[in-house]
């Protein structure tokens, strides 16, 4: 697939086959938001914190170093390592003890990352599109991640909300789908899913008999090694346009 108005074409002659389609489930970082500036700026304000509150943390652990702790606490607990907010408590707890404070600094470290991570700014097509399609179809969202939809404030968007933790599982593990569609009460086929990852999104919910879009804001091409999703789109608003013509062509 390239990129351009050819990958917008192709997305537009595959939008009249979704006409079955009850629900939109989303992931969130990088689809509906850039997660990585959101990311540095919730860990810079978590090691500020620390250097006011447990300086001895901050003066002999670095955030490079942090993020070292959460790699090897994953690969040593496989079974965790879905859980980032488990993964940074811990880690946390960790450092506390070697700095000689007690483990409950964690829990309050984590909720000034928390705060911090979730303090951010959609891309301006988010909330309208999403307004738009929710009055079309039954809105969900699947995530890796700890992001609060309630705190960024477009929880009343979503009539369900799941995450890895929340699962127990990460994608691409098809049991993230198989809730996702209990939840939504609805065979796999007739959900929409949304993502930016060819393969943890696209290619994993094609797996589990979902039906995929791919969000390609940076409008790069296609991995040739994958079949391609039934939606490449730019942004929300081009998916709710080109559902509304999928629609439309199925009742003329």
């Amino acid at each position: 697939m390239t990129t351009g108005t050819l990958g917008v074409g192709r997305a537009a002659s595959g939008a009249g086959g979704l006409g079955d389609i009850r629900a939109v489930a989303f992931d969130l970082d990088n689809t509906l938001w850039d997660v990585g500036p959101v990311i540095v700026r919730a860990e810079l304000c978590l090691h500020e914190w620390l250097r006011e509150h447990c300086p001895r943390i901050a003066e002999r652990v670095s955030i490079e170093e942090m993020r070292g702790a959460r790699e090897r606490l994953a690969r040593s607990e496989p079974h965790n390592a879905h859980d980032f907010t488990y993964l940074r408590v811990t880690a946390l707890a960790a450092h506390a003890r070697d700095c000689g404070y007690g483990e409950e600094v964690a829990e309050r470290a984590f909720q000034v990352f928390f705060a911090a991570r979730n303090q951010l700014q959609p891309y301006a097509d988010v909330q309208p599109a999403l307004e738009r399609l929710r009055a079309r179809y039954t809105l969900a969202s699947l995530s890796n991640g700890n992001a609060d939809l309630l705190l960024i404030g477009l929880a009343p968007l979503f009539s369900v909300s799941l995450n890895a933790r929340q699962i127990g599982a990460a994608k691409p593990h098809p049991e993230c789908f198989r809730q996702l569609a209990r939840d939504l009460r609805l065979e796999p086929q007739s959900i929409l899913y949304v993502g930016d990852d060819p393969l943890l999104d696209v290619e994993a919910a094609r797996a589990s008999g979902l039906r995929t879009a791919w969000m390609n804001r940076g409008r790069e091409p296609w991995p040739s090694r994958l079949e391609p999703a039934d939606l490449d789109v730019a942004d929300c608003a081009q998916l709710a346009e080109l559902l509304a013509l999928g629609a439309a062509s199925c009742q003329n």
